[in-house]
């Protein structure tokens, strides 16, 4: 568990707020005929533009530890996280569920950001999924506050997915961010055994519920990165890098 300097937390609350505006940017342009390939290039473009460097390039997160080739994860339908858009051949289509996950380094700082929006018009269950993946990701930064637990956080998604009888992946969880895209403590979404870590001021987290409309079991796709529901049932993310503060969380991230 690193917890944060004053001085790394203004760089992390600037990194937040860059990193929360390209992805509202990127979101945007989700849309029926915009191919993943020209999401990633802007991405790129905006990373560039703020003279920052992208989180995840090269980053060693593929099965083998192969790296990975592009600067967003653009994740859609039955893939839940993990899809390097830079190299799949994917234009968007009405309806479809896309998810943008972004992650930039501000002055030697990480913070990481997801939001899934859907491509025109939406399914009902779609639009529920999503929703209720959000709703998830507030009850989960409502219990980010010091004294409680990590799994205080897991506890309130997990009841959030139990209301809407949504699967989760057992496999998969948030975790500390700032000085390297992952680090301590692992920050799971649903209720686990044992001891859980208390949460410290100046603790800086990635809360990030994966909700599907099926099981939740997943498998790595022959990419080697994109994690693919079994099912192959819809899927939604969302995630904000949240600051534990004595007052309260503070969404980094947030626009």
């Amino acid at each position: 568990m690193i917890v944060k300097t004053l001085e790394e937390i203004e760089i992390l609350r600037e990194g937040g707020r860059r990193l929360g505006s390209h992805v509202k940017e990127l979101c945007a342009m989700v849309a029926p005929g915009v191919t993943l390939v020209d999401i990633d290039r802007k991405a790129r473009e905006l990373i560039a533009a703020g003279g920052d460097q992208s989180a995840f390039l090269h980053y060693p997160s593929g099965l083998g530890g192969e790296k990975f080739p592009g600067v967003v994860c653009l994740s859609v339908n039955d893939t839940i996280v993990h899809a390097p858009g830079a190299i799949i051949d994917y234009t968007i289509k009405e309806g479809d569920v896309v998810t943008v996950d972004f992650g930039i380094v501000h002055r030697g700082l990480f913070t990481d950001h997801a939001v899934t929006v859907i491509a025109g018009k939406g399914s009902e269950a779609d639009i529920r999924l999503v929703r209720g993946t959000e709703e998830a990701l507030a009850a989960g930064i409502k219990q980010a506050r010091v004294g409680n637990t990590i799994g205080d956080i897991g506890l309130a998604v997990q009841t959030v997915a139990e209301k809407y009888n949504f699967g989760f992946p057992k496999n998969l969880a948030g975790h500390g961010v700032g000085k390297a895209v992952h680090e301590n403590p692992l920050v799971p979404n649903f209720v686990t055994a044992g001891k859980s870590e208390k949460l410290v001021e100046g603790l800086v987290i990635a809360i990030e519920p994966m909700m599907t409309l099926g099981s939740g079991d997943l498998y790595v796709d022959k990419d080697k990165f994109s994690y693919i529901t079994r099912d192959h049932s819809r899927t939604a993310h969302s995630e904000h890098t949240v600051l534990i503060t004595k007052s309260g969380p503070e969404i980094l991230t947030k626009v």
